[in-house]
């Protein structure tokens, strides 16, 4: 099976609230790039809403899909995390996360209402935020000379390539995405920069 060059994501953070008999759901819809950067909104929004009852989640990271995770926090199995998800997948939609906060209003809902509101209230929040297409992105690990930096930051624009991380010495170090699309004319480019070693990323 072919493997894609785009994927969709969320653009922008988004919210959206829902109430039923008192509890009030708050939907936090925000895009991620890696599992740290949702920890460290989930724990911002903890940290925001400290007297919230419950903090539920769901994200999905990587263009195949495969990283994902659910959590009902407290809420009956079932009801929250994977309806978050379901989402989420609805939107076929990956690097995403929504986060529901729930302040109990001291009445139970039971399971069919508490399913609704958490579908309702992630469904309202990423409708909120535009879907946007991303390159799927294809890691190298590029080394030259600090003088060809000028050259190498002109080719990285001209092919749409993504800079992770760069280290700067008498020689660079960069770790960029080439757009999987392009990434044989890409590597064409760098290779005729002579003393510029490039290898794809282990």
């Amino acid at each position: 099976m072919a493997q894609p060059d785009f994927y969709n994501t969320i653009e922008l953070p988004s919210m959206a609230e829902y109430k039923d008999r008192c509890s009030k759901f708050l939907g936090f819809a925000f895009p991620i790039g890696t599992v740290p950067q949702f920890k460290a909104r989930l724990k911002q929004l903890k940290e925001e809403h400290a007297r919230a009852a419950h903090h539920c989640f769901a994200y999905r990271v990587g263009w195949d899909k495969n990283n994902f995770r659910t959590a009902d926090d407290g809420e009956p199995a079932g009801t929250a995390g994977k309806v978050i998800l379901g989402q989420i997948d609805s939107r076929a939609v990956c690097d995403a996360a929504v986060v529901v906060v729930r302040y109990f209003g001291g009445i139970l809902l039971g399971v069919p209402a508490l399913t609704s509101a958490y579908k309702t209230v992630s469904s309202l929040a990423l409708q909120l935020t535009p879907i946007i297409k991303k390159p799927v992105l294809v890691f190298y690990q590029l080394t030259f000379n600090y003088t060809q930096m000028n050259e190498v930051m002109m080719m990285i624009k001209r092919g749409g390539c993504t800079i992770l991380t760069t280290e700067s010495a008498l020689f660079c170090n960069m770790a960029v995405g080439l757009p999987r699309a392009t990434e044989e004319d890409c590597l064409e480019q760098f290779q005729t920069l002579q003393g510029l070693d490039i290898r794809q990323a282990t």
